[in-house]
C-alpha cells in the first residue's frame, strides 16, 4: 500500500508540534495543595509530581505548603511532604 501524497510530511508535522508542547510546558510546581470539594480549606499537601494528588491540586510556594501543614492540612502519606519540608507536629 501506497501512502497517500503529504501523509508522511503530515505526521513529521504533528510530531514537531507535539515535541514543542512538551518543551513548552511550565516546570512541575515543587509542593502541592489539594482543595476540598467546595474549593476553600486546603485539606491536603503534596510534593510536586506526587501521584496521589487529586484533581483540585494546585502548585504553591513551600511557605504557602508550610501554612497549610500548620492549620491543620493532612500530609500525603505517599510523599510525606511535611518530612520533605521538615515540619514538625
Amino acid at each position: 500500500m501506497r501512502n497517500q501524497p503529504g501523509t508522511i510530511a503530515d505526521a513529521e508535522r504533528r510530531e514537531e508540534e507535539r515535541q514543542r508542547g512538551i518543551e513548552a510546558r511550565p516546570p512541575e510546581p515543587d509542593w502541592l495543595i489539594e482543595r476540598g470539594l467546595s474549593g476553600g480549606d486546603a485539606v491536603d499537601v503534596h510534593v510536586g509530581g506526587c501521584w496521589n494528588a487529586g484533581k483540585r491540586s494546585k502548585g504553591v510556594t513551600q511557605e504557602q505548603a508550610l501554612h497549610a501543614l500548620a492549620e491543620g492540612a493532612k500530609p500525603c502519606l505517599q510523599c510525606e511532604p511535611d518530612n520533605a519540608l521538615g515540619f514538625l507536629d
